[in-house]
């Protein structure tokens, strides 16, 4: 069984996807963290949404598909940040509303396309076998900014992370955080269309952090641990999609499940609160 796998390493475009689940893993992983910890896992799937939104729409208008997803991904952080922070509108309604609303731009879209129906069904569940070396370029430079932004910023970040009012008491920029946050998840969004796919990728917006959160209170242990996971996630997941000969997204985001459901089961997190609630009952 392994020797196939070396074998098909050889292979250029096994090597670009195998790559792009790296970058992929990495980049959705970092901002799993921002979503898990916000407690607002809708937002993923809203992005997700909008990026594949944008891409039909692009391929119905003759636009860069990545081009078109990013810019209405970003129309809609830009619609969201605001409007989240407006008291009398809860965050998980709008969220609901954004989705539902997207998915129905996403899905009119793909009624009306005739032709190229093939193309957007790449889009909806990723194709990372015909990847390009420029697909590639696009994903490393945004999960390159999205690194940098973390540990720059990474002071910001925690203190926004613990309570965004106390954030902006302190005197920390956080509501330019938060809307940056926003911005950077609907360009990783938009760069990882071709390869998980925009209606699964928000799976990896979500399990990767909620998998850390089941081994550590510690946040820069929070970010390798959720960082390890998507990458482990990934790239097992495209070994699993090459042995068995299924879909490469569906295969990523399966494997990401079962990684948060090991964490989950082995959490020392839970065994400790077992404990604990022992004691008091012994008490």
């Amino acid at each position: 069984m392994i020797e196939p796998i070396v074998e098909a390493l050889s292979y250029p475009p096994i090597q670009r996807a195998l790559l792009a689940c790296l970058l992929c893993g990495a980049s959705c992983a970092l901002l799993s963290v921002f979503v898990v910890l916000m407690k607002m896992p809708l937002i993923g799937v809203s992005m997700s949404h909008a990026a594949f939104a944008g891409a039909v729409l692009g391929m119905l208008l003759d636009i860069n598909p990545f081009l078109s997803g990013l810019i209405l991904c970003l129309l809609t952080a830009a619609v969201l940040g605001p409007l989240s922070d407006r008291s009398d509108i809860a965050p998980e309604n709008l969220l609901g509303i954004l989705f539902s609303f997207l998915m129905g731009i996403a899905f009119l879209g793909m009624g009306i396309l005739t032709q190229t129906k093939a193309g957007a069904l790449n889009l909806m569940w990723g194709s990372l076998l015909t990847l390009s070396l420029a697909d590639l370029a696009v994903l490393a430079a945004v999960t390159a900014v999205l690194a940098a932004f973390v540990v720059l910023f990474f002071k910001e970040i925690r203190a926004v992370l613990f309570n965004r009012r106390l954030a902006a008491s302190a005197g920390v920029p956080e509501r330019v955080i938060y809307y940056a946050l926003l911005f950077l998840t609907g360009a990783v969004v938009s760069a990882n269309l071709a390869t998980v796919g925009g209606l699964l990728i928000f799976a990896l917006l979500v399990q990767p952090g909620a998998t850390a959160l089941q081994l550590t209170y510690n946040l820069k242990y929070f970010f390798w641990i959720s960082a390890a996971a998507g990458v482990f996630a990934c790239g097992l997941g495209l070994v699993f999609s090459y042995i068995f000969d299924i879909p490469s997204g569906a295969a990523v985001v399966l494997t990401a499940t079962l990684l948060f459901a090991l964490a989950f089961v082995f959490s020392p997190k839970r065994r400790l609160m077992k404990g604990n609630v022992l004691k008091n009952d012994r008490r």
